[in-house]
């Protein structure tokens, strides 16, 4: 009778090195976009690790495999980006930006990897610019058709993709991947599909939350199953050149609390790096990407942060007020469980997400419902859970100080925000 092995543990979705230090843990959750529908509120969910590592070799920031893309990404995928006013106007900017910095025109090819309902596509349409986008879920791609007349694969993008992108259309002159690095399991393939796809003069931009904001302004919800790793340009640089690519240009983000958008062309095409990119760099290994021990004492920042906003929350209650949250983001449903905030705190939550409303938080069952229910139960704390959207949610929502109502911004410690967005010293969690 052999000897049965112990199994092995996680390893790097990048280089392979086994994983072993923990960045955070954040308990047993449900997947993030699991909403449930309100006929199935009695029924159990599905609940998962949701453990943070840090490789040890390349220093990429990653979680397990437990769920498969399909999982996430498929006909009923509820997020939309087009709901956002403010990241159209990201968008549309980024398109105006594109076209007069490489030039393109009617005789250029665009290619958007997760395009979403074709909401940065469309500018490139108005413009007379042939684009395509490629997204797995169907219903969002459907939009991208009926509402923008954006031409949009239904399909997971990868080498094999790529190399059939190509055979049918051609090199792209420009390859757009925005927020989607991070919902990748296997990074290399992904990676090798844009080598694949990518004209030999080509770029390709890659926009995602920057792994040092999310530690020094303590993001943590932004960690969540359909996020499978959390780059840093350390950890990225070897992962492109493994596949022929190199970063040759890096700008700095406002969006989702502190982002990078990288600009990569093949490595053969020769040219130096622009200063941006050593100055990026620079600014990670100052900030300890570098260093076991920066990662390792996350956690203790993100258990600090909880218990904040609970003593808020616990506080505000006592007092016999009444809160309601703005927003049902994926980010939301890691705070809200892994802080424990359901029902007995939160009332209801609203989204400007048609597909959204009438659903239940998964994990808290909080009900989501139209942003109108604002204005009839006249809650006097708001609880914003897209943060990254506060300046454009506190604008929305200014007249309900009407009624004296208040936001709270939870991240990246929790505060008070008076009708016009002003922090209130006086109203805290201590």
């Amino acid at each position: 009778m052999g000897l049965s092995m112990a199994p092995a543990g996680p390893m790097c979705r990048s280089c392979g090195a086994p994983l072993s230090t923990v960045v955070v843990d954040l308990g047993m959750t449900p997947v993030a976009n699991a909403f449930v529908r309100a006929d199935r509120a009695s029924f159990s969910e599905k609940i998962y690790p949701l453990k943070c590592f840090v490789c040890d070799g390349c220093w990429l920031v990653q979680l397990d495999d437990l769920e498969t893309p399909q999982s996430h990404f498929h006909g009923d995928y509820i997020y939309f980006s087009s709901f956002s006013d403010s990241w159209l106007a990201h968008a549309k900017a980024f398109v105006e930006n594109a076209i007069a910095r490489w030039s393109l025109g009617p005789a250029s090819r665009v290619v958007e990897v997760a395009s979403n309902d074709g909401y940065l596509l469309q500018y490139f349409v108005a413009r007379g610019i042939p684009a395509l986008g490629v997204d797995p879920a169907a219903n969002c791609a459907r939009a991208a058709w009926d509402l923008r007349q954006v031409p949009t694969e239904v399909v997971f993008f990868g080498s094999e993709t790529a190399a059939k992108l190509r055979a049918e259309g051609g090199a792209a002159d420009l390859i757009i991947a925005n927020n989607v690095l991070a919902h990748v399991p296997d990074v290399n393939d992904f990676v090798a599909g844009f080598r694949i796809l990518l004209g030999d003069e080509g770029v390709a931009t890659f926009e995602f939350p920057h792994v040092l904001e999310m530690i020094a302004r303590n993001e943590f919800d932004t960690i969540y199953h359909e996020h499978y790793s959390y780059p840093s340009l350390l950890a990225l640089e070897p992962l492109f050149a493994r596949h022929g690519l190199a970063i040759v240009d890096v700008e700095r983000l406002k969006t989702h609390g502190g982002s990078l958008r990288i600009h990569v062309r093949h490595a053969a095409s020769g040219g130096s790096p622009a200063p941006a990119v050593a100055a990026v760099l620079r600014d990670e290994r100052a900030a300890g990407l570098d260093s076991k021990a920066t990662y390792v004492a996350f956690e203790s920042t993100v258990r600090a942060s909880k218990r904040a906003l609970l003593r808020l929350l616990v506080r505000l209650i006592d007092e016999g007020r009444t809160i309601a949250a703005y927003g049902a983001p994926a980010k939301g449903n890691t705070l809200l469980n892994y802080c424990g905030i359901g029902r007995d705190f939160i009332d209801f939550t609203v989204d400007r997400n048609v597909h959204k409303q009438g659903l239940l938080l998964p994990g808290t069952r909080i009900p989501v419902l139209a942003p109108d229910e604002i204005w009839r139960r006249r809650p006097d704390y708001v609880l914003i859970l897209p943060w990254n959207l506060r300046e454009e949610i506190t604008a929305q929502l200014a007249a309900i100080g009407e009624w004296g109502g208040r936001f709270i911004i939870p991240i990246p410690t929790p505060v008070v925000l008076d009708s016009r967005g002003i922090a209130d010293p006086t109203d805290t969690a201590s």
